[in-house]
């Protein structure tokens, strides 16, 4: 058996080219064993591509993909130790839900006793056990979903692969299907490897998080990891809200850069490690929550722009204060609905401020 400090997965400068186009550059990265492990990233950027090369559907054409610590190239999909579940599901119509789980252990020859244990086992894990006896037809959505995952389970695979699985259903149900995917990830234990480009539901499942566009991989970390300091501008764009202010970098000193703001006024913020050349442009993130909105001036050595207020939008538990800074450039806050605020109405002459750590100096995109 392999050690718990192999990867299930891995990936090393792993590619995909469909003749002169490349759908996947040289990605690098892996997946732990018990991880649940989300692709994100829009449509069209590749993570579908790289899940159906790791299911073995799709050829590599460059690079190295292993699965338990062994290179899978010409391995095919029936010989590899991951499972598949698709966004239809592809149930049997006329097969009954524990005739449906039991297909793959009976065409494996396993025996009759074990294969009816570890049905009912399964079905009793995704909340499915008074269902057995009835057809696909009969079943909602959500339970089609759970049906397709023990499925996909009862054959003990090293990794389930999950292309866009909850695509399919109703925003309330998606949030259920949510939180009980993670639940059955965690009850059986085995690595989930979920793509997906809606950023709720990565940030809501997830241990780690691939952040893909265009066919590249932009960051691998924890949901905390991706949305409080993001790699890249796109990556702040892309996982919740981010205020991207355009600065100039004046000068770099002691890991801290001086920065000109939009407006004039200036303020120093942490490189991270990053490397910023004086005098070059730059994006400053900060995250909406991370403002702070005030009639008054604040004192000089406090980060801090001038802004109009541009308008007020009720989002039930929070408003919703579009902001635009001197220079015309757009900002958003969110201010909690119960919180009198007078003095933030449109038109409205005010103050936005921060903590140093909370921005996050970024280059612009390429």
């Amino acid at each position: 058996t392999q050690g718990e400090e192999t990867p299930v997965i891995s990936l090393e400068r792993v590619g995909r080219r469909f003749g002169d186009f490349v759908a996947v550059h040289d990605i690098s990265f892996e997946i732990r064993r018990s991880e649940f492990f989300s692709m994100l990233g829009p449509s069209g950027c590749g993570k579908t591509t790289l899940l159906r090369m790791i299911a073995g559907f799709e050829d590599v054409t460059s690079g190295v993909l292993r699965l338990e610590g062994r290179d899978v190239a010409g391995v095919p999909p029936y010989r590899r130790a991951v499972n598949t579940v698709f966004q239809n599901y592809a149930l049997f119509p006329h097969l009954s839900v524990f005739d449906n789980v039991a297909f793959g252990p009976r065409i494996r020859s396993r025996q009759s006793g074990e294969v009816d244990r570890r049905v009912r086992e399964m079905l009793e894990i995704v909340r499915l056990g008074d269902f057995a006896t009835r057809k696909p037809s009969q079943l909602s959505g959500g339970q089609r979903q759970r049906v397709a995952l023990a499925r996909a389970l009862v054959n003990d695979p090293s990794a389930l692969l999950l292309d866009e699985p909850l695509s399919a259903l109703d925003l309330e149900l998606r949030r259920q299907m949510q939180l009980e995917l993670k639940r059955i990830q965690r009850d059986v234990g085995i690595t989930f490897v979920f793509v997906t480009h809606d950023q709720e539901e990565a940030l809501t499942m997830s241990d780690r998080i691939a952040v893909m566009r265009s066919g590249r991989l932009e960051q691998v970390g924890t949901p905390e990891e991706i949305y409080d300091t993001p790699a890249s501008a796109f990556v702040a764009r892309f996982i919740g809200s981010a205020n991207l202010i355009p600065v100039t970098v004046e000068k770099i000193a002691n890991g801290l850069a001086t920065l000109c703001l939009p407006g004039g006024r200036r303020g120093e913020v942490p490189t991270a490690g990053r490397r910023f050349d004086a005098g070059t442009a730059a994006l400053l993130m900060i995250r909406p929550e991370r403002l702070e909105l005030a009639a008054c001036e604040p004192p000089p050595e406090v980060l801090a722009l001038p802004v109009t207020c541009t308008d007020m939008v009720f989002q039930g538990a929070m408003r919703r204060c579009a902001l635009r800074d001197p220079t015309g450039g757009e900002l958003i806050d969110y201010l909690e609905a119960s919180r009198h605020a007078p003095d933030v109405v449109p038109g409205a002459a005010l103050w936005v401020s921060w903590h140093q750590d909370a921005a996050r100096l970024l280059h612009p995109d390429d």
